[in-house]
C-alpha cells in the first residue's frame, strides 16, 4: 500500500498500515498597521528603523539592520518560509524594502488592513490565506532572545497538539505588556492586560496556533461587529473600542481551547514603542552583533 505524503509503517502480522500525517504548513503573520504616534515624527515606518547591523561576507562587511528583520530571522530559523505582513495604507516603504523576501530567504506577501479596531482585526485580514495552516505570530517592533524561540514553541505545539502555544518572557515592566497567569501544569488560567500592579512574572510576546484558533478568532470578531442597519443601501460597521489580541485569547480560554506555554526563563524581549525603548533596543542590538562578531 502506498501512502503519499505520510510516514507509513506496516505490522508484519496483521498487515495493517499506520500513517503519520505530516504537520500542516507553518505560515508567519506580522501585523504592521501601527501609527507609532509615541515615536513620531519618523522618516520611515517604525518597522524599518535601523537598530543594529547585519554582518555579511563571513563578518567582513556589514549593513544596517532594521528592527523587523530580527523577527523574520527568528521565523526563518524555525523553517518558516511563507509570511504575510499586514499593512496600513501609506506604509509602502515596508514592501519596497523587503520586496518578495529574497533577502530573507523567505516568501513574503502583503495584505491591507480593513477595520482599524486593533491587532485581531489586522490579523484576521490574513484569514482566507491561513485558515488551514499553523500560524506563527510575532511583532515587528521587538527584539527577543533566544533567537530560536519559534523553534521551541512549534515543537511544543506538535508534541501537545495544543490550539495555541504562547511564548513567555520575563517582564520587567508589567504595566506595558500582557501578563500570563499559569496553573500548576503550565497552562494559561488568565491574562492580565497591562496591569498597574501584579505578582505575575511572565508576559507573552510570540505565539503559534492551529486552525482551531484561527476559526475561533474569525467568528469571534464577526460576533463583535455591529452593523448600522438604518442605512439599508449603505450598511456601515459601527465604530468600536480597540480590541487587544489578549482579549481574544482570554475568550478562547473561556471557551475551553487548549492553551499551552513555553517559558523562556532566561530570555528577554524589548519593543521600540517609545524613544526610551528605542534607545535600549539599539543598545541591545549592538550587543547581539558584538557577540556575533566575536564568533566569526
Amino acid at each position: 500500500m502506498l501512502c503519499t505524503g505520510a510516514i507509513c509503517s506496516m505490522n508484519s502480522m496483521d498487515k495493517t498500515v499506520q500513517c503519520k500525517q505530516p504537520r500542516r504548513e507553518v505560515v508567519g503573520i506580522v501585523p504592521a498597521g501601527g501609527k507609532a504616534t509615541r515615536l513620531a515624527p519618523l522618516p520611515c515606518s517604525k518597522e524599518l528603523l535601523p537598530v543594529g547591523f547585519n554582518y555579511v561576507d563571513n563578518g567582513c562587511t556589514f549593513r544596517p539592520k532594521v528592527i523587523s528583520q530580527y523577527l523574520l530571522e527568528s521565523m526563518r530559523l524555525a523553517n518558516i518560509k511563507k509570511t504575510f505582513i499586514v499593512l496600513r495604507d501609506g506604509k509602502w516603504d515596508i514592501p519596497s524594502y523587503f520586496g518578495d523576501g529574497k533577502m530573507m530567504d523567505m516568501h513574503l506577501a502583503y495584505l491591507m488592513m480593513d477595520l482599524p479596531f486593533g491587532v485581531p482585526y489586522t490579523l484576521d485580514q490574513a484569514y482566507p490565506f491561513i485558515a488551514n495552516a499553523i500560524v506563527a505570530l510575532g511583532f515587528p517592533d521587538m527584539i527577543f532572545k533566544p533567537e530560536n524561540a519559534f523553534v521551541n514553541i512549534l515543537t511544543k505545539q506538535e508534541e501537545s497538539n495544543a490550539d495555541i502555544v504562547l511564548g513567555l518572557f520575563p517582564a520587567f515592566r508589567p504595566h506595558k505588556t500582557d501578563m500570563v497567569e499559569l496553573d500548576d501544569n503550565g497552562r494559561v488560567c488568565s491574562i492580565q492586560i497591562k496591569p498597574d500592579h501584579t505578582n505575575l512574572t511572565y508576559a507573552w510576546e510570540i505565539a503559534v496556533w492551529t486552525p482551531v484558533f484561527s476559526h475561533f478568532m474569525h467568528d469571534y470578531l464577526l460576533s463583535l461587529q455591529k452593523v448600522d442597519r438604518e442605512k439599508e443601501n449603505d450598511a456601515q460597521i459601527v465604530e468600536q473600542a480597540e480590541l487587544q489580541i489578549s482579549q481574544v485569547v482570554q475568550a478562547a480560554i473561556q471557551h475551553n481551547l487548549q492553551i499551552e506555554t513555553v517559558v523562556f526563563k532566561d530570555g528577554s524581549c524589548l519593543d521600540i514603542g517609545t524613544p526610551e525603548d528605542l534607545l535600549k533596543a539599539v543598545q541591545t542590538a549592538h550587543k547581539i552583533e558584538e557577540d556575533f562578531f566575536r564568533k566569526v
